[in-house]
Formats: C-alpha cells, structure tokens, sequence
C-alpha cells in the first residue's frame, strides 16, 4: 500500500456490512442513465433493464468527493428537471487544459481542498482564522486525483501532499523556478490542473472546488457523518474537540476540524499523544471522512434532506464547466452498488528535504511514485513536458517502469513517520497486497462506524 506516510505499506480495513433501503426511481435512473451512454455513444446497444422487486434493504451508493455526493443523491431522490435546475445554481469555472471524457473510458476527477474562508461567519469565521485579509486568499491544502474506472468498476484516489515540489508554469519570477504543488492555485485550477499534468503525466477531465464553508455545508446537509474515535483526540490548530471515545456524529465545524487536522492528538493511559505525520496524517482522516460520508450518503433518500443538500451545494462548491448533469446521471447509475470501503486510496511517494529559501518540503521519491503512477492510470498516463524536480534540485525524465496486473501491487518503498520526540525509517514490500490495503488508519484515528 502507498497511502499515508511517505508510501508506506499497511494494511487495516474497516469493512462493516451496510443497511439497505429502497429506492422509489431508480428504474427510472436506470433507463435515463442508459439513455444517456446511448446518445454519447450510439454504437453502443441499448440494453432492457432489468425489473427487480423493491426490496426494502436498496439504496443507491453515492460515489466522488462532497459535491458529487451531494449532486448523485439529488439525482437519486429528486426529479430530472428539479435536479438539472438545482444544478443549474452551482458555480462553474473554465479549466483550461482539461481533457475530453470519453464515453466508457476511465476519467480523472482534479478534487481541490480550498483553505478560503470565505462565506464563513459567527465563531466558525473566528475559529479557523477568518479575517478581512484572509478571506480572499486561497491554497489548495488538499489535492487529489479520484480516478473513475468504469469498465471495471473502481474508483482510485491519489493524493498528492501539499509539500510536494513541482516545476512550476507560471509565476516563477514570484516562486522561483520550483515550489510546492499549492502555491499554483492561487491563480485559480487551471494552472494547478495544468501543472499536475506537466510534472506527473495525469490528464485532468473534471474539477471541484470545495472550499471550508463548501465542506461545513455539505456535512450539514446529510446529517453530519459517524466515525468511531478509539480515543479522545484534539487538534489546537483545527479546532478538533472530541472529549469521548466511541461511535459518534459529527457535525459542523467538528466535520472540517476532523478534514483539516495536521496536529492530531489522542488521550490514551493518562496522556496526550501527538501524530507529528502532520500533512501525511491529515490525508489519512481525509479518506476515512470521505468514506464515512459515503456510508452516511448512501442511506438518505428522503426528499426533504435531499433538498436541503441541493441548496447547500452552490455554497462553497465550485465545479468546472465542463462537468454536465448527464454523466453525472450516467456515473450515478454505473455505480450504484459500490461499496465506499472498496475505495482505493493511495499517497504519492515522496522523501522529506530542506530546500533554503521554501524550507521544509517533499520531492517525489522514484522509481516508486511512477510505478504507483502507472498502476493507477495505465496507458492514459501522459509523458511529463516539466518533470518534477529531485532532490538535486535536476529534472530528470520519470523512470520506465511496467504496468502491473493490478493496482494493489506497489514497488518497495522506504516510509518516514515522524513523532514528537523520535523520528523512525523503515522499508516494507508489498506485492499481492489485500483486495484493499489501503482501508487503513492507524490505531488512534477515527474509523467510519454505523450507530
């Protein structure tokens, strides 16, 4: 496995059977889903649904980060056209650069974590630092790469560390030549997008922006999410306040704490303990977050939540313009069965460096990252036009490295973790990992969990 701590291998799953409920129109979907395919590609042949008896265990599993949660679950609960006005609200920006979906093909979704505060008021303003100067500035503290296999019916994420050094496009005479992968957003994605291109060879098709309030309204809207906390943990920086063990709801500004935390502390035999992983832990909880919403989304059909979803969403969520109702429908209707803890989620590989004057920062660790790469992306992987820099501060061509079987195979890689007081390397092989190595946390973090 390659998620979380410099690619590190491990291996604890969370799997947990889920209620089922039933689903008033999801024939209908179906057949508009199919429709859909059909009219992008008409050699395609159209296919009878099938008419099954509405148990009283079916729903629908909703897949993508927050707004497409959201968006497959309006789908879901609510009319066509209700829908496609709802979704008609939702800002959308021009992406420069993107790539074409193709009918039937895998696609790459570019999910941006924004750190604006803007739209945030009250004591949630003052808590995560809101000020009339910092409102309009924005980085993007989080950013992945949701990989969507239709074919074979996977989803993959890729995270990529906010430290991460790449060559930068634009703003060099600001930045230098390289910097880290977040100081290109502020110009907006397209450069972002444009730049994980470059260095890394990913072609980017979609786009969503969520930003804090983006993330705050979203949970809200479904209710909050459940996540099993095996201790009392806090983050000063965050905001995290979690003062009991056990299955619980968080809601709120408790639900963009848990996302944001980098400085995670757990009351365990009398003490307070610190993950001193900082961006490498954050990510770890950012997909446990996104699979205990799924889990949570997954169960809602009642049209009055659904509603207040959908009226939530263009608040903070942004998508590029590109993205229209139709595939989400078709991606709604594909997916309807997937199960979020059959999400794979990795981390780029990366080793850690002092670079004077950035500071403290991640260069891609080879021939690692590009195996994951490969791996992950297969034959849509693009050659890099500006590779990332190494350590030597060089631009070296990635390695060759084959395609693999499957996915869940990952080159040897060495793993820093560090902690308060001592900092410990070690080097692991995973090769046939589990069906899903990387439905993992470590012991102290919070699980997805059903009340």
């Amino acid at each position: 496995m390659a998620d979380g701590r410099h690619s590190a291998s491990r291996g604890r799953g969370n799997r947990r059977s889920e209620a089922k409920g039933s689903l008033a129109n999801e024939e209908r979907l179906r057949a508009l889903g199919q429709a859909v395919e059909q009219r992008a590609d008409p050699s395609r042949p159209v296919r009878a649904p099938k008419v099954r008896r509405r148990h009283r265990g079916r729903r629908i599993a909703i897949i993508s980060g927050v707004v497409v949660l959201g968006l497959l679950i309006a789908l879901v609960g609510g009319g066509y056209l209700y829908a496609q006005w709802r979704f008609g609200q939702i800002p959308k920006v021009n992406v420069v650069g993107e790539l074409p979906q193709l009918s039937g093909r895998p696609f790459n979704i570019l999910e941006i974590g924004s750190d604006s505060r803007a739209g945030l008021t009250g004591a949630v303003a003052r808590q995560t630092g809101a000020s009339t100067n910092s409102v309009a500035g924005q980085r993007s503290d989080v950013v992945k790469i949701m990989h969507v296999d239709p074919a074979a019916d996977t989803i993959t994420i890729l995270s990529i560390p906010r430290d991460t050094m790449v060559t930068l496009l634009a703003n060099q005479a600001l930045f230098g030549k390289f910097n880290r992968i977040n100081v290109n957003y502020g110009n907006g994605p397209s450069l972002l997008a444009q730049t994980i291109t470059a260095n890394f060879g990913i072609p980017i098709n979609h786009v969503i922006q969520v930003s804090f309030a983006g993330l705050i309204n979203a949970a809200d809207a479904i209710g909050g999410v459940y996540l099993d906390f095996p201790y009392p943990a806090k983050d000063a920086y965050s905001g995290l306040n979690i003062p009991h063990a056990g299955c619980q709801l968080v809601t709120g500004f408790q639900a963009l704490a848990v996302a944001r935390s980098r400085h995670y502390q757990w009351f365990q035999n009398g003490v307070w303990n610190y993950d001193g992983t900082s961006d490498f832990g954050r990510i770890d909880r950012q997909n446990v977050f996104l699979r205990a919403m799924i889990s949570r989304a997954k169960s809602l059909y009642n049209p009055l939540t659904i509603n207040t979803f959908l009226s939530k969403i263009p608040q903070g969520i942004t998508l590029d313009s590109g993205f229209t109702l139709n595939e989400l429908i078709a991606f709604a209707v594909k997916f309807h069965n997937f199960n979020p803890s059959s999400m794979l989620t990795y981390t780029l590989p990366t080793v850690p460096a002092t670079v004077a004057p950035v500071g403290d920062v991640l260069f891609t660790e080879e021939p690692q990252a590009q195996q994951l790469l490969v791996n992950i992306f297969g034959s849509s992987l693009l050659t890099p036009t500006n590779p990332p820099p190494n350590a030597q501060l060089q631009t070296p061509m990635p390695p060759v490295v084959a395609t693999t079987t499957t996915t869940t195979t990952i080159a040897s890689a060495s793993t820093t973790r560090a902690t308060s007081s001592t900092t410990k390397t070690t080097t692991s092989t995973a090769t046939k990992s589990p069906v899903n190595p990387t439905a993992v946390v470590p012991y102290f973090d919070p699980v997805p969990c059903t009340p």
